[in-house]
């Protein structure tokens, strides 16, 4: 029986993954891509063909949306060239972002695979060869074609669009609290439990690195007692704003008045602080309450976290949608209403 070899392309981006004890003691990223592949045990027997290539070298929370952008469109390159997936490692500080970001910048069937490590290479236990190993292995396997960006970590399978990091330390930090994971990697073989149905993507011009706008979007969580001192001006400074608020979409009743102001000028969106759950829509009719936020003009983020709004806010002001645009793509992406309502075509599998 003739196994057909598999091409895959690793990407280096830097983080934990790729540090080392520096000059002062601290870890700081420095390994290649390659020094991180030669590192994983038994990789060379897998029917794998690697193209390593070292992009940037910096811990993730120095990555950028022009980073990201920029290696959104290599991805695509790679695919063009006969890459049967991708790998990316960075940093697990943005992974949940950057991941989310890239999985909406990439309509290709091919999977992308973002993986990293919480334990550098000077530590007891390093965890990066094993998830380097379990991310090349997703990415070269067929069950992962038409699921976009998937984050693979402590042999765990995650969508893009639903993980989180939930532990500042804990190697199973990567969890998807709407859903679980998509599957698990078992005895070096992908097992997919569930599948998406569809994907959303936003049409995206390789040939310019700063896509098409560099908007610039706020996040802003609302705390107990807030007197929204940190609102003050957020119009005139941002072109849209995420707010985080209480539960299934609440803050406080003395916030209402400038919010309902600054959602007139901009793209406001509503979204849980809690991590969890959706954004409600009808259930509570206080003031301050979800329903009355909605009436007053913000867009409910529904299923999709504060940090995930902000990620697909950004992308679609930068693609010059409208506010009712807007609120449907979001209706969409958040799971509240049918795939439809996403402005441009979906990605079936």
């Amino acid at each position: 029986m003739t196994t057909t070899r598999r091409q895959v392309a690793v990407l280096g981006l830097g983080g934990t993954i790729a540090m080392a004890a520096g000059s002062t003691g601290g870890a700081e990223p420095a390994l290649s891509t390659d020094d991180l592949i030669r590192a994983v045990p038994g990789l060379g027997q897998l029917p794998i063909d690697l193209a390593a290539e070292d992009l940037r070298r910096l811990p993730g929370a120095s990555l950028s949306f022009d980073d990201m952008q920029s290696v959104a469109a290599i991805v695509e390159q790679r695919c063009a060239s006969g890459a049967d997936g991708v790998v990316i490692t960075q940093g697990t500080d943005t992974i949940e972002e950057s991941a989310y970001l890239l999985d909406l910048l990439h309509a290709g069937s091919q999977p992308v695979v973002v993986t990293g490590a919480m334990r550098n290479a000077t530590l007891a236990g390093a965890d990066g060869p094993a998830n380097l190993l379990a991310a090349i292995q997703v990415a070269a396997s067929l069950d992962a074609r038409g699921q976009g960006c998937l984050v693979v970590l402590a042999d765990e399978i995650h969508a893009a669009s639903r993980v989180r990091k939930t532990h500042s330390t804990s190697l199973t930090t990567f969890q998807s609290p709407n859903g679980g994971p998509l599957g698990y990697v078992v005895e070096g073989r992908p097992h997919f439990l569930n599948h998406l149905p569809v994907r959303f993507w936003v049409p995206f011009d390789p040939s310019r690195p700063d896509g098409q706008g560099s908007p610039r979007v706020g996040l802003a969580v609302i705390s107990f007692d807030d007197d929204g001192a940190l609102l003050e001006g957020a119009a005139d400074r941002f072109d849209g704003l995420v707010i985080a608020g209480f539960g299934v979409g609440h803050v406080p009743r003395w916030l209402v008045d400038d919010l309902t102001t600054m959602a007139a000028r901009i793209p406001v969106v509503l979204a849980s602080r809690t991590g969890a759950g959706s954004v409600l829509a009808a259930t509570y009719s206080f003031p301050g309450s979800e329903a009355t936020l909605i009436a007053a003009g913000l867009i409910p983020a529904w299923r999709l976290d504060p940090y995930k709004a902000r990620i697909l806010l950004r992308v679609l002001l930068a693609g010059g949608l409208d506010r009712t645009t807007i609120a449907s793509a979001f209706a969409a992406a958040g799971g509240y209403a049918p795939a439809q309502s996403w402005p441009w075509p979906t990605v079936e599998r």
